[in-house]
């Protein structure tokens, strides 16, 4: 995908929202250079690796861009980044505490200058994805309903959410100043994004009008009917009825119309209805669990498949891993070797992008200074010998 193509994207950023927002920048067609310290930031080494210690998590992250390493510390090398910043006229990070990276500084350099900056918090104190998912509610209302403790999900869906609305912010921002020729500074908080998140869901206007938490109930989806059934062969399938049609279609294929319809009658509810399929759901359950118990996952899946149910199929990551799904290809990473890697899942008039591998840690660093920046062979020496640059 090439639409950004010209387009150029300083990044300086750790973990997961920023890199993730400018791995899809790099995916449409921007050149996405990304600035580390020598020996590599804070998120260099994270988890998971590979069996050689390569970080599989950031090598993942960091797919496409350039990369270049600089001393940080020395201002000589902090000028080098400015300049990077300038030339480039877009740059996101989420540095905490470093003047020379302030708008102020940097727009003096570019009056149009493009400046996302990613925070914990608003007023610039630190979080991350799993402490202010704590404290926006969502493990309290998380987990079966016999455990009193709060139960934290795996997957860091607030960083993710952070980093599409990274890139969204810089989208809008480079259209207005495609439109007026003025540049922007632009703070994003990942506890912003959270709040705003569960607010946006009508989760905190449910607690207001409650008054109390919302009940746990496991795997059991809120408000609508859906739940896990167990197949003959101990193969687990996830099946949801959101909508009249859906419930139709899963009370055809399991036989089970005439028991509903006499089930209405006696708790005098109408199971068309999300709310009363909800109110009885362990019900519902109890009548469908024979049928996919009865039968293999094979079964299950052609049947459920012929009718239209909604449903989905527990799978481990090993198994997804060596799906050969569109979305997902095999990059030869250095430092690790084949390894799963995926595509931008835009489909850009029915074709998915390409996939790359991730630059070593400034690896790109000479490539970067001499083209952009105009530095010589000889200034490059120097900058390596004094060890601005590594």
């Amino acid at each position: 995908m090439n639409a950004l193509n010209g387009l150029r994207v300083i990044e300086c950023a750790s973990f997961v929202a920023a890199p993730s927002a400018c791995l899809m920048l790099g995916q449409l067609g921007a050149d996405v250079i990304r600035v580390d310290p020598i020996g590599g930031a804070a998120d260099y080494r994270r988890w998971p690796v590979a069996p050689g210690g390569t970080s599989l998590y950031w090598t993942a992250l960091n797919r496409g861009k350039r990369s270049v390493a600089v001393n940080l510390r020395s201002d000589e090398g902090r000028e080098l980044v400015t300049a990077l910043i300038a030339e480039a006229g877009v740059f996101v990070d989420n540095v905490v505490g470093r003047p020379w990276l302030s708008y102020e500084n940097l727009s003096a350099r570019r009056e149009d200058l493009i400046h996302l900056h990613l925070q914990g918090r608003a007023d610039g104190s630190p979080a991350v994805d799993y402490t202010v998912n704590a404290e926006v509610g969502v493990p309290t209302i998380t987990g079966g309903e016999s455990e009193a403790a709060p139960v934290n999900h795996v997957l860091p869906a607030w960083d993710l959410v952070t980093g599409m609305t990274v890139t969204t912010g810089v989208l809008a921002a480079l259209y207005e100043r495609e439109r007026t020729g003025k540049g922007a500074y632009l703070e994003l908080a990942l506890a912003d994004v959270a709040l705003a998140g569960v607010a946006n869901l009508g989760w905190l206007g449910e607690a207001q009008f409650r008054g109390a938490e919302r009940p746990k109930h496991g795997n059991h989806v809120y408000g609508s009917f859906g739940i896990d059934f167990e197949t003959s062969d101990g193969q687990r399938v996830m099946v949801v009825a959101l909508t009249e049609h859906q419930w139709a279609a899963l009370r055809k294929v399991t036989g089970t119309q005439e028991v509903f319809s006499a089930l209405e009658q006696a708790l005098n509810v109408d199971l068309n209805l999300e709310a009363d399929r909800y109110r009885i759901r362990e019900t519902i359950s109890a009548i469908l669990r024979p049928w996919f118990a009865g039968r293999s996952l094979a079964e299950v899946s052609q049947d459920l498949d012929s009718a239209r149910v909604l449903w989905g199929r527990y799978r481990g990551m090993p198994e997804v891993a060596a799906d050969p799904a569109p979305v997902l290809s095999t990059v030869d990473q250095p430092g690790i070797g084949e390894v799963p890697s995926a595509r931008s899942p835009l489909r850009w008039n029915g074709e998915y992008g390409g996939t790359t591998v991730a630059a070593s840690l400034g690896e790109n660093t000479d490539e970067v200074l001499s083209k952009v920046l105009g530095l010589s062979d000889a200034e490059l020496a120097r900058l390596h010998d004094s060890g601005i640059v590594g």
